[in-house]
């Protein structure tokens, strides 16, 4: 009997999770699933790239696998049974289709923009949280005419990309940020200092300290009852978790994140494993870490890791550096911020800026991306599977 390891969601952490246990696992004793709503590999911090009109390059996740022993299945995840040990789909119109049963699950569903409650952002506001959501802003931005105005709410890393990528792609609008705190105000001053150069030079109006109550077809209104015109309103303000997993009997914390112990493993429910923003997981300094990229690919490694030592009866696995050591940010296609920081995420005083600092975030967004195409580039030594006791029992029967 082979294992069965299923992954939720092909991601950065659900697609690497994937990759790297074919790599440790012999095909003769495991049988790994991806399942994803996307046919292809969706590079995620490239969406505002997306909305303001430049082609990505498509990977497929069939040509992603090809060759590896894991099988991408296009469909949609509705619910998941982790005591039953299943996963309910759905095609692409939503209509039921299968079940799927696994042996180890890997949950890496991710997240979704969150809009915190606030009126009419699921009516009036754009998002680029994935593909269809960027391209349905891109549509928009495509037939906004010159003079037209676009307020990005939220000023956050996707808030800074956002609203310098569009402000350099349609020099011909009014765009504008509003930021609940200071402009970049968690970067170092020299860092911060940069940051206003580019906007001044993009023409960007920022409104700081600004908190948005509610938002509209014509703009948005401060809690404090000013009125920001917007043809476009582009929310950013961060992201919420699926509540797939919150209707399970799975250990969640209160924001619907799995909870993990340091092997990424649950800590309610031995055979899943949960990675990137559907985790919740333990970083330096007892902080949790923060819903990205550069969290989601080494909890994947580390949950991989795991998974393989387990199953192949090793007592040991390598442990991945769940830590922290700059922020990548694109101002646009030529300028850029590489803020160096802690483990546990705060700044230091070293800092890239310019063009070196594009090159840089340009260098980290096409190694993460072809890591993933090739999920197993060179020959590796695979260790073949250690029955339990209850599957052997199984077997015999």
């Amino acid at each position: 009997m082979k294992h069965r390891i299923v992954v939720l969601g092909a991601g950065y952490a659900g697609a690497m999770a994937a990759g790297r246990l074919a790599k440790r696992l012999h095909p003769d004793d495991t049988e790994i699933t991806v399942i994803n709503a996307d046919a292809d590999f969706v590079e995620r911090v490239r969406m505002h790239q997306l909305a303001t009109g430049q082609d990505l390059k498509r990977r497929p996740l069939s040509e992603v696998y090809a060759g590896t022993g894991v099988k991408p299945r296009l469909a949609r995840v509705t619910a998941v049974d982790a005591d039953r040990r299943t996963v309910a789909l759905a095609d692409g119109n939503g209509n039921g289709t299968d079940e799927i049963t696994y042996d180890t699950l890997v949950y890496a569903l991710g997240s979704v923009t969150a809009d915190h409650g606030v009126p009419g952002v699921a009516e009036h506001a754009y998002d680029i949280a994935g593909r269809p959501s960027a391209l349905r802003l891109r549509d928009r931005l495509a037939h906004l005419a010159p003079g037209g105005t676009v307020l990005v709410v939220g000023g956050g890393l996707t808030g800074l990309e956002a609203v310098t990528e569009i402000a350099e792609t349609r020099p011909d609008l009014d765009v504008a940020l509003a930021a609940r705190g200071g402009l970049g105000d968690w970067l170092n001053g020299k860092a911060q200092q940069h940051l206003r150069g580019v906007c001044d030079r993009l023409g960007i109006t920022v409104h700081q300290h600004t908190d948005i109550a509610r938002v509209e077809a014509a703009g948005a209104v401060t809690r404090d009852g000013r009125e920001i015109p917007a043809q476009v309103t582009v929310w950013t303000t961060g992201f919420a978790v699926h509540p797939i997993a919150a209707a399970t009997t799975l250990a969640v914390a209160e924001t619907g994140q799995i909870i993990v112990d340091a092997s990424m493993r649950s800590v309610s429910h031995p055979e899943v494993y949960a990675v990137g923003d559907a985790a919740i997981a333990e970083g330096p300094g007892g902080k949790p870490l923060r819903m990205s990229c550069a969290s989601g690919i080494p909890m994947a490694w580390q949950a991989a890791d795991a998974i393989a030592a387990r199953l192949t009866g090793r007592a040991k696995f390598p442990k991945a550096p769940l830590r922290y050591f700059n922020q990548c940010i694109s101002l646009g296609r030529r300028d850029g911020i590489i803020q160096y920081v802690t483990a546990d995420d705060r700044a230091r005083p070293a800092l890239l800026t310019g063009k070196l600092a594009a090159r840089y975030k340009e260098f980290v967004c096409t190694g993460a991306a072809w890591s993933i195409a090739h999920p197993v580039l060179y020959p590796v030594r695979r260790h073949r599977v250690v029955p339990t006791r209850s599957e052997v029992r199984t077997a015999a029967s």
